[in-house]
């Protein structure tokens, strides 16, 4: 925007806070090396632009403005003079980029004392040489103190979901060792059995019945459908009543093996109709080993497929043999967070998923993005259990014109109002002591905001926090942390 040169006042810079201290020839100085400039309503600068100059308000009004995504945020609107925006970093050098991180606009005629960034950054070294060592001292040590904070909580995060998948991966591995062990003895029985057919007066029709008999039985279970506590009762209570009084021993062993694998009594009339009266009980014992062996290779196969799905969704968490930047279906990434943060969540917490599928595959750095979601899912989990441990966490998904929404929603007591407004700042927690960095909404926010160019935001009241990430459904234009707009692989 066009400003109006006016005189500048050495008089007016000294009834400033920032100069009431200066010596009258400080003050020509100023007014020799800055000027004065009268600004109508509009903007001044824009947030993003390199950071040529230094602005002090006269008077009038000013309104300053944070980018979050595609929209424009005002953060401070004032009329106090003196308060300063632009190049106040200038001091710093070419150590840090020197663009404006906000944008000025004022709201109604104003006049600002401008200094060029360069004059300003001289008269700092010049006047206040032990201030700049401090201030570098502070704007560095805070930067250091934040990776380095930042580091550790991706390390924490990285070894509490190492232990849950250790734990997850145990349950499996545990159970596949028990069926195999299982399954050899039932083997074994089944050896021996074949055996005494073999030996027995069995003609080879009955036999070839026999075997017909075990292949359909073997189907039946792959087919057994899951039945109530009640139901599953009550039918053994009849089958074990069907082999009692069909005068095999042991009918009550082979009950409960009979049901799981979903076969009931007019199973038991159909293989009785098809072979000898006299190798009844033989037949039904085989059939027994028959059922236990596929039982136990199922639970076997869901077993190494939960292995295989807990080791998949750690490759999917990580994105280790992935590319950074690349399109991603945002399903599977929540998903694969879901599954390693499992152990954490718990059997009290009850997750409900209400994706819309319709949604397409969006430009992003999927890496960074199940960070988002393992701190969205961490508070809400810790909001839950401060609540007394039960509730219910909802992850939704859905449209929202040019933007997908990824929803977090807790039945935890909310975010208190007062403190609503910090959550995002860096280094705040609510958490004790030792158990927060104060990091995790930070991060998310940065990954959110200045990597994917999207917004975050929250929504809460008691019974209700919702966690709201909105990413663009294309790739921006604008560039990335090196300069360049990246292109999805």
């Amino acid at each position: 925007m066009t400003a109006a040169p006016l005189p500048c006042d050495p008089h007016e810079l000294s009834s400033l806070f920032l100069f009431e201290k200066l010596a009258p020839e400080q003050l020509d100085r100023l007014c020799r090396e800055g000027s004065v400039l009268a600004f109508e309503p509009g903007p001044v600068y824009a947030e993003g632009d390199p950071a040529t100059c230094f602005y002090v308000l006269l008077e009038g009004t000013v309104v300053l403005s944070r980018r979050v995504g595609d929209y424009d945020v005002e953060v401070t609107r004032t009329s106090d003079r003196g308060v300063y925006a632009g190049a106040f970093q200038s001091y710093l050098g070419d150590r840090v980029p020197q663009v404006y991180n906000s944008s000025l606009k004022v709201a109604e005629h104003s006049r600002f004392y401008v200094l060029p960034a360069e004059c300003f950054a001289q008269i700092m070294r010049e006047w206040f040489p032990m201030a700049v060592h401090l201030l570098e001292g502070l704007f560095f040590g805070y930067k250091s103190a934040q990776a380095a904070v930042g580091q550790r909580e991706r390390l924490m995060a990285l070894g509490a979901l190492s232990a849950g998948l250790t734990h997850e991966l145990n349950n499996p591995a545990a159970a596949a060792v028990r069926a195999t062990s299982a399954l050899r003895e039932r083997v074994a029985g089944m050896r021996h059995k074949l055996g005494a057919i073999a030996a027995g007066p069995y003609r080879r029709d009955s036999l070839e019945a026999l075997v017909e008999v075990q292949e359909r039985t073997a189907e039946r279970v792959a087919k057994a459908l899951s039945l109530s506590p009640l139901e599953a009762a009550d039918r053994e209570d009849a089958l074990s009543d069907w082999l009692d009084d069909h005068g095999i021993d042991g009918g009550w062993q082979m009950a409960p093996t009979f049901v799981q694998a979903g076969l009931d009594t007019e199973w038991l009339e159909q293989v009785a109709a098809a072979v000898d009266e006299g190798s009844l009980a033989g037949a039904m014992k085989w059939l027994n080993y028959t059922v236990e062996t596929e039982l136990l290779m199922n639970e076997i196969e869901d077993s190494t497929n939960r292995v295989s799905a807990l080791v998949t969704a750690a490759k999917q968490y990580s994105q280790l043999d992935r590319a950074p930047y690349r399109t991603a279906d945002v399903h599977e990434l929540l998903d694969s967070t879901l599954l390693m943060v499992s152990g954490k969540i718990g059997p009290r917490i009850r997750v409900v998923k209400e994706y819309d599928r319709a949604l397409p595959p969006i430009p992003a750095y999927p890496g960074e993005l199940n960070q988002v979601w393992t701190n969205l899912i961490d508070n809400a989990v810790a909001a839950m259990n401060d609540g007394g441990g039960d509730g219910t966490l909802t992850v939704r998904t859905a449209r929202e014109g040019d933007r997908l929404l990824v929803e977090f929603a807790d039945t935890g007591p909310g975010v208190p109002e007062e403190i609503r407004d910090r959550i995002f700042d860096p280094f705040f927690t609510t958490k004790p002591v030792g158990q927060g960095t104060g990091l995790g909404l930070d991060i998310s926010w940065r990954i959110v905001v200045n990597k994917h160019h999207g917004d975050l935001r929250v929504e809460s009241v008691p019974g209700d926090t919702r966690f709201q990430v909105r990413l663009p459904l294309t790739a921006p234009d604008a560039p990335d942390d090196n300069g360049a707009a990246p292109q999805p692989s």
